[in-house]
């Protein structure tokens, strides 16, 4: 059985003094992450954080609580410790080439991780299902 996450905020008050957020990040290519965050926001609003946008890559990436990339195994996607290096969760986007889908002041929260792979798993199976009408 899987237990969810705290949704507290992604920080901590060493981090929070610094300005940088002390949670893990999960990316995931761009299509399949819209799909997740439409499937996110329709179903639990208040599930999703902060989503940055990484065009240049193609990638969206999800804030998730510190600690979820010790045991994340989504296929297709990846979780990496941030630990606050140099992310910061105010308006400017923290990568240059990268923009907030979901901005921190609009999504204050991290995205609960149990969530967020359901989501990511509806996301593929939908994308499927719609490449195999083609």
């Amino acid at each position: 059985m899987e237990s969810s996450q705290s949704n507290d905020p992604c920080t901590s008050s060493s981090a929070s003094a610094a300005g940088a957020a002390a949670c893990d990040l999960v990316t995931v290519p761009t299509r399949q992450g819209l799909e997740a965050v439409d499937i996110l926001r329709r179903e639990a609003a208040d599930a999703v954080g902060p989503v940055l946008h990484d065009d240049g890559c193609g990638t969206l990436g999800f804030l998730v609580p510190a600690g979820t990339a010790a045991g994340w195994d989504v296929p297709g996607s990846t979780c990496i410790e941030t630990n606050g290096r140099g992310l910061r969760l105010n308006p400017e986007p923290p990568v240059e080439g990268s923009d907030w889908l979901l901005p921190p002041g609009e999504a204050d929260l991290a995205t609960d991780p149990v969530v967020l792979r359901r989501a990511l798993g509806e996301a593929a199976r939908l994308i499927e299902a719609a490449d195999s009408c083609r």
